[in-house]
């Protein structure tokens, strides 16, 4: 009984507090003005519609001439280049290291399968595939038909047009293979997700490079599997379920990606020391909604990505030990949400911006973003800046007493826009009488460090 006497006159003893000194307390840090909805304008087209060349294709090596390129490619010797002009039938297997198929353009060389199986595998090393279109692979996932199998190490598949298939590139356990410039479309008919391949597959893959793809209408846009030193950066990825999905990887780089429309932008799993910066996910709503889904992930840095209109801008569960900093967290019903013990993250210079619920922190324990002189922007803070250094010289609890209550006791939630609550939350996320469970920022900022957050609204 005393204690929760004890309890109930401290919160009174909140309540007085602010009124007296709400003046100085609850002045607004920076108004963030009502906008219109997210005007995000991705550079994609709404549908691919390619049109074929002629079907009577050849193929040359050197100076001669063979009417299918799987004679080109018997022909050829290490190094050689064969040359694929109009459409040509596979499926085809390189065995000659070193050689390159080449296209002047993927609309006008076309490699088409007979919608069985995989349309090209590559067994040597150092082969290039540049500028062709490879399409019709089979519809197994459990097969893992694909337009492009990589088993030799050192392949390079550039500027290629992928099309009509289950799983677009397949890296299977070569070294170093690099993917560039590639537009992978898959099959739009095949509704259900789990029936589509992913864009491109690396499974035990270690040391590739992927930049500049265009994913869409698979299941995932690029999936890891029991592979490292990985670099990922400038592909685009929409209509997915996952943009990027790691698993078991580790010592990955994931940078400047473009991942929007999907059931979640970027999920990492089960993986260490990954680098995840400068990202953009945009509008990942379905039935996951994620923008970032971090899922027994450590030692990971988090940072400089733009985290809008998701469902959840960043979901944490059961990792430890990693740094979300400097990230744009715009109008998500939900910015940051922490559950599952996820209580040794470092949060620092993120910007937490119209967001319905800016943090929900499902801990049993209170725990600090911030560094050691600033944290970060919650566009409902109540910042007082009395030395004027940009840094509220009144702390801020993102999640605390009243959100937890509301989420154990929905009821409760009836009277969640009371002037009662209102007083109540105020006092709590600024006046530490009350020390509860959640994330507690101890030098919150006074202004957005993202200066250009309205762009989404242009």
């Amino acid at each position: 009984m005393p204690g929760r006497f004890e309890r109930g006159f401290a919160v009174a003893t909140v309540v007085l507090l602010v009124t007296s000194v709400g003046a100085a307390v609850a002045a607004p840090s920076a108004p963030v003005e009502e906008t219109d909805r997210i005007a995000f304008d991705a550079s994609v087209p709404a549908e691919y519609d390619f049109a074929a060349p002629p079907s009577d294709g050849y193929a040359t090596v050197g100076g001669d001439r063979y009417d299918t390129l799987a004679s080109a490619l018997d022909a050829a010797a290490p190094g050689d280049t064969i040359r694929v002009v109009g459409e040509v039938s596979g499926p085809v297997t390189v065995e000659t290291r070193g050689v390159s198929i080449v296209g002047a353009s993927p609309s006008e060389a076309v490699v088409s399968g007979d919608g069985e199986g995989t349309v090209l595998t590559v067994n040597a090393s150092d082969v290039t595939v540049r500028h062709v279109w490879v399409r019709n692979a089979g519809y197994s996932t459990a097969d893992n038909d694909a337009a492009v199998w990589l088993n030799g190490a050192n392949a390079t598949v550039d500027g290629v047009r992928v099309t009509n298939t289950t799983f677009g590139v397949w890296v299977n356990g070569a070294t170093s293979a690099t993917i560039r410039d590639t537009t992978i479309v898959g099959r739009e008919s095949i509704s259900r997700l789990s029936n589509r391949g992913n864009g491109i597959q690396l499974w035990e893959a270690h040391d590739a490079v992927l930049e500049n793809n265009s994913i869409t209408d698979v299941r995932d846009g690029i999936y890891f599997s029991w592979s490292s030193d990985v670099v990922a950066r400038n592909n685009t990825m929409w209509d997915l379920r996952y943009g990027v999905h790691y698993m078991y990887s580790d010592d990955c780089r994931l940078a400047n990606n473009t991942a929007f429309d999907n059931d979640v932008g970027y999920a990492l799993m089960l993986s260490d020391r990954l680098e995840v910066v400068n990202n953009t996910a945009v509008n990942n709503t379905g039935s996951s909604g994620h923008g970032i889904l971090v899922k027994s992930v450590d030692h990971t840095r988090i940072a400089g990505n733009d985290l809008v209109g998701n469902e959840n801008g960043l979901f944490v569960y059961n990792s430890l030990d990693n740094t979300i900093a400097h990230n744009l967290v715009l109008e998500n019903d939900v910015g940051v949400h922490l559950t599952g013990g996820s209580v040794r993250e470092r949060g620092y210079g993120n910007s937490f911006i119209r967001n319905d619920e800016a943090m929900k922190a499902v801990i049993g324990e209170q725990v600090a973003w911030n560094d050691s002189e600033r944290g970060n922007y919650w566009s409902d803070a109540n910042a007082v800046d009395v030395d004027h250094d940009g840094v509220s010289d009144v702390r801020f609890q993102a999640d605390g007493a009243l959100d937890r209550l509301t989420r154990q006791q929905p009821a409760a939630s009836v009277f969640a826009s009371s002037p009662a609550f209102d007083a109540v939350r105020l006092g709590i996320q600024s006046v530490p009488l009350i020390e509860t469970p959640g994330v507690v920022d101890h030098h919150p900022l006074v202004s957005p460090p993202h200066e250009n957050w309205r762009r989404y609204y242009e």
